[in-house]
């Protein structure tokens, strides 16, 4: 049986700033989000072609992040 996973897909500008990602709190810009993302679970994010890259974690990770966003 596979684990569960939740997706987040990230899109980049040509400067590198992140301008587009899935799963955001409203309380955080995009950039924070992956910032957030990154410090908690970088080895998981996969670089992609044309400005692109994804995360994978699992969905109690996502939420547990979410909700220390919320404060």
């Amino acid at each position: 049986m596979t684990t569960p996973t939740t997706t987040i897909h990230v899109r980049f500008a040509p400067d590198g700033t992140v301008f587009e990602i899935g799963e955001r709190p409203q309380a955080l810009s995009a950039q924070q989000w992956f910032n957030r993302l990154t410090e908690s679970y970088g080895t998981q994010f996969q670089a992609l072609s044309g400005g692109r890259g994804v995360f994978r974690l699992a969905p109690d990770a996502v939420d547990a992040l979410k909700a220390g966003a919320a404060h």
